[in-house]
C-alpha cells in the first residue's frame, strides 16, 4: 500500500499532476452536468472543484501549475480563433462599433465601482485592483498591475505590507466567472428567452446585413448589350456576381467574360439579392425560364478543398472556365457563404459550387480533391505554427507616455487574435489551418478544463482563509459588485437601448470580462457559436484596456 500513499503524497512526481488533474476535470465535468430546474453550471464546475482540491491540499509545483494553465488558455483561444475568424470579419462590417462601444461602456463601469469603493473606505487601493482583476478574471491585467505596484514600491514603501494582489484576485476570480453566469441565466429568466427564436432572429439578422447569395434568371432585352460579351456587364454594375449559365440557340452552356451576348438570351446570376433590381435594370427583364431546370450537359456539384495546390493560386490564376469550362459560381467557408472574384484563394476545406459538363467538372474535382480521408487528417504542423506566431505577437510590448510598464496582448489575446487572421486569410501564410468542427471542439474544451482546473488548484490554498478572515465577506461581497454591477447595467443597455439579440449579449458580456469559462457556458447554452462571434469582436479592445486600466489607477491614485 506505501505505493498509494507515494502516490497521492509526493507532488513532485508527474503521475500525481496527471492523477490530480483527471480527477479534478472529471469530476467538475460530472457535477456540471448536473441540472437544477434545467440550469446547469456545465464546465465551469471544474473550476470550484479544483478549488477543494487545492484546499485539501492537493497543490501542483509552481512552474508546472502555471503552464498548465497558459497553455490550456491558449488551445482554447487559438480554437476558438480558428472557429470564430469569418464570421468575426462579417460581424465587424455588420455591428462591431456598436458592440464594442458596450464592451468599453462595461469596462469603464467596473473602474468606476473600483474608484467609488476607494473613495467611500479604507481597503488600499492595490487590493482593490487586485479584487477587480478577479472580478473581470484578467490574469494579464494582474500581472500589470503587480509590476506596476512592484515599480511604485521605492516611491511607497509602505506597499511592500499589503497582502500579495494575487490574493485578492485569486478571491474574487471565483465570483467573477459565477457572476456571469448567473447574469446570463437569470437574464434569460427575466426576458423569458426562448433559445431557438434567438438563434432564428440573429440568423434573419444576419441575412439583412450579409445576405446568402442567390440566383435570378434574366432575359437579355436591353439593346446596348446586344453583341457585347459578359465582361460588359460587369463593368457597368461595378459589383460581385457570377454569371453562371446561358441559354442561346436553344442549349444551355457555362459563361465566360468573353460569351458574347445577343437579345432573347437568357441568363443565370448568382449575385447577391439586393443587387437584382440594378441587374434587372441593365440587362432585362426577370426570365419565366430556369435555367437549372433545362436538361442538358451542364451539372452543378459541390466539391470540398483537400489539396494543398489548389490553395496556391487565385480563381483568376486557376482560370477554371478556360482550363475546364467551369464556372465556380460560390463558396461556403466556416458557414460564411460568398461569391468568389478573380482575386479569391481558395482554403483548405472551402465548399465551392461548381457549374460545368460532368467529364470537366471530375476532371476539376482530381485537381482541387475532396477527398474525406484528407479532410480529416489532423494537421498538427500548423496548429502549432499558429500558436508560436500568437505567442510572438502577444508578446509585442507597446509602450505608452506616462505607462512605466509595456501594454501587451499576452498568451490569451496574441493566438486569439493570430487566429482569427489565419482562418480569415489562410491562403496567404504558409500552413494548413483547417481543423473538423469535432476536432475543434475538443481542442478547446481540453485546453478550457485545464485553463479552469489549475485556476482552482491555485486558488485552493488561500481561498478559504481569505474568505473566512475578518474583512473576507467584505472583500468577497466587493468582488461580487465589481462583477455584477457593470454587466447588469450593460445587459440591460445592451437589449433595450441597442436592440441586441441574446446571444449576442451573452458573448459580449464574456468578451468585455475576458472571461473564457463563461464564453464556454454561453456556447453550451446557446448551441451555437454565435456568443463566440460577439466575444472575438470586442475581446482585443477590452483585453488592451482590462490590461491598460489597472495600471493607470496605481500611478495616479497612489
Amino acid at each position: 500500500m506505501k505505493w498509494i500513499i507515494d502516490l497521492f503524497t509526493n507532488h513532485s512526481t508527474v503521475a500525481f499532476t496527471i492523477l490530480v488533474y483527471a480527477i479534478v476535470i472529471a469530476s467538475g465535468v460530472a457535477i456540471g452536468k448536473l441540472a437544477f430546474k434545467g440550469v446547469s453550471f456545465g464546465i465551469a464546475c471544474v473550476l470550484f472543484t479544483g478549488i477543494i482540491a487545492g484546499h485539501f491540499g492537493f497543490q501542483i509545483e509552481k512552474e508546472i501549475l502555471e503552464f498548465i494553465r497558459e497553455f490550456g488558455l491558449i488551445l482554447f483561444v487559438y480554437a476558438m480563433g480558428l472557429q470564430v475568424g469569418p464570421g468575426f470579419f462579417a460581424s465587424l462590417q455588420k455591428q462591431g462599433l456598436k458592440l464594442n462601444l458596450v464592451a468599453v461602456l462595461c469596462v469603464l463601469l467596473s473602474v468606476a465601482v473600483v474608484v467609488t469603493i476607494y473613495f467611500i473606505t479604507d481597503i488600499p487601493l492595490p487590493n482593490l485592483v487586485g479584487l477587480m482583476s478577479g472580478a473581470v478574471t484578467n490574469t494579464p491585467g494582474l500581472g500589470a498591475a503587480q509590476q506596476t505596484l512592484k515599480d511604485l514600491s521605492s516611491l511607497h514603501p509602505e506597499l511592500q505590507n499589503l497582502p500579495p494582489m494575487g490574493t485578492f484576485y485569486a478571491l474574487a476570480y471565483p465570483g467573477g466567472v459565477l457572476g456571469i453566469i448567473l447574469t446570463i441565466i437569470v437574464f434569460k429568466w427575466i426576458y423569458k428567452i426562448n433559445i431557438e427564436k434567438e438563434k432564428q432572429a440573429l440568423f434573419q439578422k444576419s441575412l439583412e446585413h450579409t445576405p446568402r447569395p442567390s440566383t435570378i434568371n434574366l432575359k437579355v432585352t436591353n439593346p446596348s448589350l446586344n453583341g457585347k460579351p459578359v465582361q460588359a456587364l460587369f463593368d457597368t454594375m461595378q459589383s460581385n456576381f457570377v454569371v453562371s449559365r446561358v441559354y442561346q440557340n436553344s442549349q444551355v452552356k457555362t459563361a465566360s467574360k468573353n460569351t458574347v451576348l445577343h437579345e432573347d438570351d437568357v441568363i443565370l446570376v448568382v449575385a447577391q439579392p439586393n443587387d437584382f433590381i440594378r441587374l434587372k435594370t441593365i440587362v432585362g427583364e426577370e426570365s419565366k425560364m430556369d435555367l437549372t431546370k433545362i436538361s442538358g450537359p451542364l451539372v452543378a456539384k459541390q466539391i470540398r478543398i483537400t489539396r494543398k495546390e489548389a490553395c496556391s493560386r487565385s480563381l483568376a490564376d486557376m482560370n477554371t472556365i478556360d482550363e475546364y469550362g467551369v464556372t465556380i459560381t460560390r463558396i461556403l467557408r466556416s458557414g460564411i457563404e460568398f461569391i468568389p472574384d478573380g482575386h479569391t484563394r481558395l482554403q483548405f476545406g472551402d465548399i465551392v459550387t461548381a457549374i460545368g459538363e460532368e467529364d470537366e467538372v471530375q476532371r476539376l474535382i482530381s485537381n482541387l480533391g475532396d477527398s474525406d480521408k484528407k479532410l480529416k487528417e489532423p494537421h498538427i504542423a500548423g496548429l502549432f505554427l499558429g500558436i508560436a506566431l500568437g505567442v510572438i505577437v502577444g508578446s509585442i510590448p507597446f509602450v505608452f507616455p506616462g505607462i512605466s510598464v509595456p501594454v501587451k496582448l499576452g498568451l490569451a489575446g496574441g493566438p486569439l487574435i493570430v487566429a482569427i487572421f489565419i482562418s480569415r486569410y489562410a491562403s496567404l501564410f504558409p500552413l494548413t489551418s483547417y481543423v473538423t468542427q469535432s476536432a475543434n471542439y475538443m481542442v478547446r474544451e481540453i485546453g478550457i478544463v485545464l485553463f479552469l482546473a489549475s485556476v482552482g488548484l491555485k486558488a485552493g490554498p488561500d481561498f478559504v482563509n481569505t474568505l473566512t478572515s475578518a474583512q473576507g465577506p467584505v472583500f468577497l461581497l466587493i468582488g461580487f459588485s465589481i462583477t455584477l454591477i457593470p454587466l447588469v447595467v450593460t445587459a440591460i443597455i445592451s437589449r433595450l437601448a441597442f436592440k441586441l439579440n441574446y446571444l449576442e449579449i451573452c458573448g459580449l458580456m464574456a468578451g468585455a470580462s475576458t472571461d473564457p469559462p463563461a464564453l464556454s457556458f454561453a456556447t453550451q447554452i446557446a448551441g451555437s457559436d454565435a456568443p463566440a462571434i460577439a466575444y472575438a469582436g470586442v475581446y482585443p479592445l477590452t483585453m488592451f484596456l482590462r490590461i491598460l486600466l489597472p495600471q493607470i489607477l496605481l500611478l495616479l491614485l497612489l
